[in-house]
């Protein structure tokens, strides 16, 4: 068995990105999104076992993708499912690693470090992931409208989220559920703490043209 696992999974099209293609292979400084998102974990740990999720239907574009730019990472493939849920599970399936993390495809800004504390918290706990302050004021929605909450209690969350193989894997075994809208939440349901670990604020989510053109100059001015 091998120390580390991380399953990158991917989405279908972004109907918010106005694209015809998948955001995990638009172009980021020339080069796919998804390229960059598993170079962060190669320069992290060239033995981690990367295995990426994504729908079958795309599977031919990224090989030829692959074969277009000469990427030479290795990693395995896994099907993705109707469901995050069932993306993360089909990618459990081939993970091999004594922690095992799950990132987010169009999450290619995260940074070494936190990557690194994720696994290590994971390792020494059981399950760890990377949050941020909020920074605007929020409002909660209920039956008289909305109200303004204290945005110090709650954070954003991010990825990589990381768990000990034996933790995520009986975790996912129950079945699939609308309150699942993250892995933490799935291993939470398990009655497993989730320990939280600083992020970095640069590690966005690509779901809009504003977020493509803020990676590409975060990306150069790396």
């Amino acid at each position: 068995m091998i120390e580390r696992s991380v399953i990158i999974s991917a989405g279908g099209i972004g109907k918010r990105m106005g694209a015809a293609i998948p955001k995990q292979f638009l172009n980021l400084v020339n080069r796919p999104v998804l390229f960059h998102t598993i170079e962060k974990f190669y320069q992290f740990d060239p033995e981690i076992q990367i295995i990426v999720v994504l729908p079958a239907n795309q599977l031919d574009y990224w090989k030829a993708l692959c074969a277009k730019h000469e990427f030479g990472i290795e990693y395995a493939i896994a099907k993705g499912g109707k469901e995050r849920f069932f993306s993360v599970k089909n990618g459990l399936a081939l993970a091999k690693g004594n922690v095992i993390g799950v990132h987010d495809a169009v999450r290619p800004l995260v940074s070494t470090e936190v990557i690194a504390n994720c696994f290590s918290r994971a390792k020494e706990h059981g399950a760890a992931i990377p949050v941020f302050d909020i920074s605007e004021s929020i409002r909660k929605l209920d039956a008289n409208g909305s109200k303004a909450v204290d945005r110090n209690s709650y954070k954003m969350v991010q990825t990589p989220q990381c768990f000990q193989r034996d933790i995520i894997k009986k975790a996912y075994s129950v079945d699939f559920s609308k309150e699942f809208t993250d892995d933490a939440s799935v291993v939470e349901k398990n009655g497993t703490f989730i320990h939280l670990i600083e992020g970095n604020e640069a590690n966005i989510k690509i779901t809009r043209p504003i977020d493509l053109r803020m990676a590409e100059t975060l990306l150069q001015g790396e």
